[in-house]
């Protein structure tokens, strides 16, 4: 009797984020993102805060690989799909949370960085979607204005862009992510949730979204 094939944790995330339909595949009707992208994928990571086993084993793979990047001393999570995120990771690991915004509030204390944040503090940050970083890194150089170190910034997917890599690397953060583009299209081809003529389209969006697009 053949034996049920052992996933690892990036390939079982990715087929648990298909099953809730927080990852949509379309290619042939494509979805268009806010900066007017057209996409035969939609990424929607809060979906999975409504179902607690995904949550859970979200959580935990983040707990695998939070210490990948230690010390830190402070988890922060990225507003706002990071927040959640990032608050359940700091309970588990008993440590202090902040999050930041995409920037300052314009009335009140007009903070970006939300709760207190020692003076050179190490922190790991929790996003739930890489795709350019931009959003990522501007939290990133926020932490860093406010005196404080970055470890990492961990997140749950990643479109896997060259782009993204690239702006890491140049503003010298490291990032992981719990699963990523490249695995999502081989579970799902595993899976049937698509056809083998579906795979080209799918990785010519994955490398050039933009000539994709226009296309």
């Amino acid at each position: 009797m053949k034996e049920p094939e052992t996933l690892t944790i990036a390939e079982e995330i990715a087929l648990e984020l298909l099953q809730i339909k927080a990852i949509k595949l379309s290619p042939e009707r494509p979805f268009t993102w806010a900066s007017g992208i057209q996409s035969p994928v939609y990424c929607d990571n809060r979906l999975l805060l409504s179902y607690p086993s995904t949550r859970n084993k979200v959580i935990d793979a983040f707990v695998e690989v939070a210490p990948n990047h230690a010390p830190f001393d402070y988890v922060a999570g990225v507003a706002t799909a990071g927040i959640a995120f990032g608050a359940l990771l700091a309970s588990r690991l008993k440590l202090p949370f902040v999050y930041i915004r995409s920037k300052a509030k314009g009335h009140g204390r007009e903070n970006q960085i939300e709760g207190h944040l020692k003076p050179g503090a190490k922190c790991l940050v929790v996003e739930d979607l890489i795709s350019t970083g931009g959003s990522s890194l501007k939290a990133v150089d926020a932490l860093r204005a406010a005196n404080a170190e970055v470890k990492a910034v961990v997140a749950v997917f990643s479109y896997g862009f060259d782009k993204a890599s690239q702006a890491f690397e140049e503003a010298g953060c490291p990032f992981e992510t719990l699963s990523n583009y490249n695995i999502l299209i081989q579970e799902a081809s595993k899976q049937n949730y698509i056809h083998a003529d579906q795979i080209e389209t799918l990785t010519a969006w994955r490398r050039n979204p933009m000539d994709w697009s226009s296309k």
